[in-house]
């Protein structure tokens, strides 16, 4: 029982990693169900075990490559050791704003996840990944009196909007590289006019 169970699940990972590459390099709608099995060299009947549709596989993808952002955001901020908000905010929404430059997270999460989950789904992984940790950065600010804690809510909610927005447009530019650039100074801004540094 364990060996198939091992089994499956090794089936289900190559699956999602076959599928993110196509869905990356094709997009939602230029990707079919065809094309990933052939690509993932697995039989329909396998696919459609772990998967009900395209849309539930798309789902998994798109819950792997949140994992793998917020994963690298987390590295990014611990990078920044012991530091004060605005430092870790920092570290964190640069390593973002440079992922969505890669076309993984500009196709499928930026691009194809709204228009393919609707917007209430994509809005609920996008504060199940990222809300949470903004808020724990903001709570501690307000708890060393940086911030006062009626508002670590509706700034965590703000600045998770105002990453995204930046995102998109990095996402959706002609120039990735110039767009990049503009967001992180915007970014870099804004994080020093809303949490000034403390000099710690």
């Amino acid at each position: 029982m364990d060996h198939r169970i091992d089994r499956g699940q090794a089936t289900r990972r190559h699956l999602i990693s076959e599928a993110t590459e196509l869905f990356a390099a094709r997009g939602y709608e230029g990707t079919s169900i065809e094309a990933v099995l052939e690509h993932a060299g697995v039989s329909r009947g396998s696919l459609y075990h772990h998967f009900a549709s395209k849309e539930r596989l798309f789902e998994a993808v798109l819950e792997s490559v949140h994992a793998e952002v917020g994963e690298s955001t987390l590295a990014a901020a611990a990078e920044a050791g012991d530091a004060d908000a605005q430092t870790l905010l920092r570290a964190g929404y640069l390593a973002w704003v440079r992922l969505a430059g890669q076309p993984v997270v500009r196709q499928i999460l930026l691009i194809d996840a709204p228009t393919v989950l609707g917007w209430r789904r994509w809005r609920e992984m996008e504060e199940q990944y990222g809300l949470g940790m903004i808020k724990g950065v903001l709570q501690t600010a307000a708890n060393e009196g940086e911030l006062p804690q009626e508002l670590v809510d509706p700034f965590a909610h703000m600045l998770l909007a105002t990453g995204n927005e930046l995102a998109l447009m990095i996402a959706l530019a002609d120039d990735v590289t110039a767009a990049q650039a503009s967001a992180e100074a915007a970014f870099d801004e804004f994080l020093t006019r809303l949490l000034p540094p403390t000099g710690r």
